[in-house]
């Protein structure tokens, strides 16, 4: 189970950070709202993964997926650019997310 939730955590993460993208600074409201209540739901998620799961590991592996998520989603969806080193770099990231899970079982 909290495995489960540390992934629904690193969900979270990706939806929070492009929420406050396009909150343009906090000045729209709806995104805001959106950024601010996902975030903390996000942050109670990983709080209760960390009951079972060793903070290490656990903050990486929910850092890594709201980082990969988000930049995979800027490319694919807000057009931003992608490198070829950029695509390795993530690809490390999601080898590292894959590796701790692993070892962690």
């Amino acid at each position: 189970m909290a495995w489960a939730l540390l992934i629904l955590a690193g969900a979270l993460e990706i939806v929070w950070a492009l929420a406050l993208k396009q909150a343009d600074g906090l000045t729209k409201l709806w995104p805001s709202l959106i950024g601010i209540s996902v975030a903390m739901l996000s942050l109670v998620l990983l709080g209760l993964a960390l009951k079972d799961l060793p903070v290490g590991t656990a903050y990486a592996i929910w850092v890594g997926i709201g980082a990969f998520g988000v930049a995979v989603f800027g490319t694919v969806v807000l057009g931003e650019h992608m490198s070829l080193a950029k695509m390795v770099f993530l690809g490390l990231i999601g080898v590292g997310v894959a590796g701790l899970r692993m070892i962690e079982s």
